[in-house]
């Protein structure tokens, strides 16, 4: 079914309507899908490397409304929806792990989220709600992390082109998540030293 998902979606890049999609993808990304909006994004950039900006704007902009949309389920209806939904991914027993650590644990989490989808943004999201951040320091970080990543992907692509492209896929990932890992070390070091 996971692989149905990602080739559909990697499917809406040759539309006409593909930004309405990356938008929508973005959105729902943030909050409870399962396939992150680069699936889309990359194909798009590397097809309009002049509109490679514009739809890292676009989809940091729909990443982090949807990050709020997140946010909200957490905050308003944690028992209704975001504990079905925690349940429904295997989250949940992560959720409650991460629940007692605190603010600044949310904020690195959601920092390193949104460069390197790790934890998930749906889950990072709905902890936020739930641990009730303070929602503008939740805005300001998923614009950061979130523009930071489609940024980025759209400098390097406009830069390199389709030479990149597998890097991306395929490394890029396990380097952001290597410096998420080091980052959350980090914290937690501080964190217990003190």
């Amino acid at each position: 079914m996971l692989r149905g998902l990602y080739d559909w979606t990697l499917s809406l890049a040759a539309r006409k309507s593909a930004e309405w999609w990356l938008a929508i993808i973005a959105f729902i990304e943030s909050s409870f899908f399962f396939v992150p909006a680069d699936v889309l994004y990359l194909p798009m950039a590397l097809a309009r490397p002049d509109r490679a900006y514009r739809y890292a704007l676009t989809a940091t902009a729909a990443s982090v409304l949807g990050g709020i949309a997140g946010w909200m389920i957490g905050y308003f209806a944690y028992d209704a929806i975001a504990r079905p939904i925690l349940e429904h991914f295997g989250g949940l027993s992560t959720f409650e792990r991460w629940q007692n650590s605190g603010t600044g644990l949310m904020l690195v989490l959601l920092v390193t989220s949104g460069l390197a989808h790790l934890p998930p943004i749906k889950v990072v999201t709905i902890l936020a709600g739930a641990l009730h951040v303070n929602l503008l320091i939740f805005i300001i970080s998923a614009i950061v992390a979130r523009g930071g990543r489609f940024l980025l992907l759209a400098w390097l692509l406009r830069r390199y082109g389709e030479s990149i492209r597998e890097f991306i896929e395929k490394r890029l990932g396990l380097i952001a998540g290597a410096g998420a890992a080091a980052l959350i070390l980090l914290y937690m070091t501080v964190k217990y030293a003190l």
